[in-house]
């Protein structure tokens, strides 16, 4: 048995490579192998979002706070808020992030494969990231 104690891993700042906006990465386990699960909880100020980006494994987001967005490539931007629960297929591109005017807190948690949990792609644009919102 292992216990990871709450405030003894440091929180991250989202790397401006893969995110736009303010977002806070705290991280919450990353199992030995030979699982290969890992997560964190992720908190995104008022427009701030991922870049797209796909999971060799797929994705669940557990949202716990606030209200977001996520959307799926060719999919419309859907409204996400606590209690729901997302699931992104392996290789499917997507992103989420929070609201306009509201932040947004999410347990994101996937599998490595071989060793790579995401491949991040191209950034989410603006009119991307407007476009006929929920």
């Amino acid at each position: 048995m292992e216990i990871k104690r709450n405030g003894s891993q440091p929180s991250e700042i989202g790397s401006a490579d893969y995110f736009s906006g303010t977002v806070r990465i705290d991280p919450l386990f990353q199992a030995p192998e030979p699982a290969r699960v890992r997560g964190a909880s992720v908190t995104f100020e008022p427009n701030a979002r991922t870049a797209w980006h796909t999971h060799p494994l797929g994705q669940t987001l557990i949202v716990t706070a606030g209200s977001g967005l996520a959307q799926r490539w060719g999919g419309p931007i859907e409204v996400i808020r606590p209690g729901d629960v997302v699931w992104f297929a392996p290789g499917e591109k997507h992103w989420h992030g929070a609201s306009p005017t509201t932040a947004m807190t999410h347990i994101a948690l996937q599998e490595q494969l071989d060793g790579t949990a995401v491949e991040w792609l191209e950034h989410v644009s603006e009119e991307q990231y407007q476009a006929d919102q929920a």
